[in-house]
Parts: C-alpha cells; sequence; structure tokens
C-alpha cells in the first residue's frame, strides 16, 4: 500500500478509466472548441469548452494543449498532461456533457507538480460549477 488517500472515491478501475472515447483527437473537435471562445482561466491554464446537446454523445472528453515554447523538456510536458488527465480522469463522472480543452498559457516557474495539480484541479471545479 502507497499511504496514498483514495481520491477516486467509490470510483470502480474500470469506472475511473481514460479511454478513447473521453477524448478529442480531431482537429475538427478542438476547433469547434476554441471558436466558441469560452474559458476559464487560472494562474497557468486556460481551459476553454463547449456544452454538447442532447443529440451527441453524452458524458465530458478532454483535449490536451502544452506548446513547447512554454516547456522546453518533454518530460515536462509530458508530467503536465499526466496531471490534467489524471484530475479529468477523477472528475469526469462529475462533469456535464461537454467537450474541455485544457491549454497551458504561461510558463510555470518553477516546476512545482503539488501547485500545478490544485490550479487544474481548481479549473476542472469550477467548471462543475459554471452555469454559462
Amino acid at each position: 500500500m502507497s499511504g496514498r488517500a483514495d481520491t477516486a472515491g467509490d470510483l470502480t478501475p474500470a469506472a475511473a478509466a481514460f479511454p478513447k472515447h473521453y477524448r478529442l483527437l480531431k482537429t475538427d473537435e478542438f476547433s469547434s472548441v476554441f471558436g466558441l471562445r469560452r474559458t476559464l482561466r487560472s494562474r497557468h491554464f486556460l481551459l476553454h469548452y463547449r456544452r454538447r446537446d442532447s443529440t451527441e454523445t453524452p458524458g465530458a472528453r478532454l483535449g490536451l494543449v502544452v506548446a513547447k515554447r512554454f516547456l522546453r523538456r518533454s518530460v515536462d510536458r509530458n508530467l503536465v498532461r499526466r496531471l490534467v488527465r489524471e484530475h479529468f480522469r477523477l472528475l469526469r463522472a462529475r462533469l456535464r456533457s461537454c467537450d474541455l480543452v485544457m491549454r497551458l498559457a504561461v510558463k510555470p516557474l518553477p516546476l512545482d507538480r503539488r501547485a500545478l495539480a490544485n490550479e487544474i484541479e481548481g479549473l476542472l471545479s469550477k467548471m462543475m460549477s459554471t452555469d454559462r
């Protein structure tokens, strides 16, 4: 046992997975989210979102943009992606049916894993309470 608290709550491993149908993969999917210009902002991130109507597949989907100009090392970019995916995966069941694109907007100095994780969780929590 690692001693970590179970942050997934009562989710089973299968319910907390991150399969492809919960991801934005195509350029058109990203463009439709960016086209609406609805965003939530935190210190380092922009969360672009688009509500999906009832005719589309229910559930939240996630896309990521982590530019090389903000984090030169691929290890650092992958860390940010892993953090975002993990928090999305844990909160996905409580999110409304929408497409989300999390974008790193400012270079984080220093690269503090815990602070970034708290920031990501705060943005996703704000998304859950938004009625825009």
